[in-house]
């Protein structure tokens, strides 16, 4: 069975009879450059970059029926036409594109937005997969995907997309922290105690203690913790997280054998105890 049959069947089988996708598919078939559009207001917006009609089609059936606008192109230049008319919260993007390929559009993005890139590829380029996050992508996915993959994966990065602009908005009006006995001046990236005593923190150490600041009392995952602490381009590296925060209670804890800011939460994460003041 072809990529394009499978996909096909899956959506028939999903409508339990025709399917919108079939008839989608004959249009765009007709007409290959055509510009699919579901329009929803208040629904977060995603392009879906795709020369593959049945991709196209699958994807914009399946994600309006979901709750999300969806605006389905075939290049990088009509993405670039969306981009400059209206606001797009999330990008999926074949990498492997006719003409400009995925990964210039990739590149072109990255440099100029923070829009989340969920980065569609064949199974056996693991080259081109490592590329593009290496160039900014945040998720992948490879083909043919399942639907219920593909939505799980936008709705997981949209949330993340916005937990990193809360904490963004709030670290702008943010002059700096205090908790305990520190001062933590976020302009000066200064750490500083009661008794006049300033202590130098590595620019992966301020990054997670900003982010811990920042959601005081609240379990923070690993992924949370390296999401947040990206805000400020730290190096900050999922198996560092656990090495950096050791250094941080050495830091700041009276006795770091017996945390009292930093406590482990086992099996979900860290959380910071105690009460946090925010100076603006």
């Amino acid at each position: 069975m072809t990529k394009r049959a499978g996909y096909a069947n899956f959506a028939q089988q999903r409508a339990g009879g025709a399917s919108p996708v079939g008839a989608m598919l004959t249009a765009l078939d007709r007409s290959p450059g055509a510009e699919m559009e579901a329009v929803t207001q208040f629904q977060p917006h995603v392009v879906a970059v795709d020369d593959d009609p049945t991709v196209r089609s699958l994807v914009f059936d399946y994600l309006t029926q979901n709750e999300l606008r969806v605006t389905a192109v075939t290049s990088g230049r009509e993405l670039e036409q969306i981009i400059g008319r209206e606001t797009v919260d999330l990008v999926v993007l074949d990498l492997k594109l006719p003409g400009e390929d995925g990964m210039q559009i990739a590149r072109r993005l990255r440099e100029r937005s923070e829009i989340p890139i969920l980065m569609l590829t064949g199974r056996a380029e693991e080259a081109d997969r490592v590329m593009g996050l290496e160039l900014g992508a945040d998720d992948y996915l490879t083909k043919p995907f399942s639907p219920r993959e593909l939505l799980a994966r936008i709705r997981a990065l949209l949330r993340r997309a916005r937990a990193q602009a809360t904490v963004a908005d709030e670290l702008a009006r943010v002059r700096a922290y205090r908790f305990g006995t520190w001062e933590l001046n976020v302009g000066l990236r200064k750490l500083k105690s009661v008794d006049g005593r300033t202590v130098e923190l590595t620019n992966g150490e301020f990054s997670l203690l900003t982010a811990f600041l920042s959601s005081p009392q609240r379990v923070l995952t690993r992924d949370q913790l390296l999401d947040l602490s990206r805000l400020h381009n730290a190096e900050v590296y999922d198996r560092s997280i656990d090495v950096q925060i050791l250094r941080l209670r050495r830091k700041i804890e009276p006795d770091p054998s017996q945390p009292r800011y930093i406590r482990t939460e086992r099996g979900a994460g860290y959380v910071f105890d105690a009460a946090v003041e925010r100076l603006r």
